[in-house]
């Protein structure tokens, strides 16, 4: 999960998933622009386990939250560095500058977030990317390859549906949830390999569930600590458990 390396950053010309693009418009007189990504919607899934009482989320790496991170490690401008490096080099001769050079590759490598920095705890999720497919039937599918649990679609619950990214772009996403038990179980989930994903499976206890959801130190998505609060405002007395939130 967390073995990432050889991190380098290119620009994106091209992508299967977002475009870039620029609007201009007039808002009460005044001429305005703004830049936004057209993506495609998506679904998440609140799912609990009724066997074990506990939730069932996903972690994985995530390098737009990496590289949020990695952008405070970087050093100063390359500018500042270069003219010290130089006045080394003249003082110090050819050999030792070199030496000079990898002692500050090393030194950079040194102040980079560790990759744990980008892992993320979420709700399962997917996107609505199947014409073919009502959005019930693509969180079904997700429920299914990144979890490992078999629900008819016929026990999704539809939460609420909300817009994300709201200033870069905008998406909606739907927010289901679903009750699975053990015997539901018919795979270690974990996303599809041919598409590149790697999804670990996380169960949260229902009782730490709230701890989890304000504890800072673990990086989570709103989604998770929406639905949270979801849950223990509609389903807590079904289950007779405290709210003390």
């Amino acid at each position: 999960m967390e073995q990432i390396n050889n991190i380098e950053v290119v620009p994106c010309t091209s992508s299967n998933y977002m475009k870039p693009f620029r609007v201009h418009y007039s808002q009460n007189g005044t001429r305005k622009s703004w830049d936004f990504m057209r993506t495609h919607d998506s679904v998440s899934i609140l799912i609990f386990n009724t066997s074990s009482h506990c939730f069932i989320l996903v972690k994985q790496f995530r390098p737009a939250v990496y590289m949020c991170e990695w952008e405070k490690h970087q050093p100063a401008p390359a500018g500042e560095e270069a003219g010290g490096a130089g006045d080394a080099a003249d003082a110090a001769g050819e050999e030792k500058a070199s030496g000079a050079g990898d002692m500050a590759d090393e030194e950079k490598r040194s102040r980079l977030p560790p990759p744990s920095a980008g892992v993320t705890y979420e709700l399962c999720a997917g996107l609505v990317d199947k014409p073919a497919l009502s959005l019930e039937e693509i969180a079904r599918q997700e429920v299914l390859e990144e979890c490992g649990y078999d629900v008819p679609v016929a026990k999704l619950r539809r939460i609420t549906s909300y817009r994300s990214g709201v200033g870069v772009t905008g998406a909606r996403q739907t927010m289901f949830y679903v009750e699975v038990s053990d015997e539901d179980c018919v795979g270690e989930g974990g996303g599809e390999p041919q598409e590149g994903e790697l999804i670990e499976v996380v169960k949260v206890p229902l009782l730490e569930a709230m701890n989890f959801a304000y504890d800072e130190n673990i990086p989570k998505t709103m989604g998770v600590i929406f639905s949270f609060l979801w849950f223990h405002s509609n389903m807590a007395p079904k289950y007779k458990i405290s709210t003390n939130v």
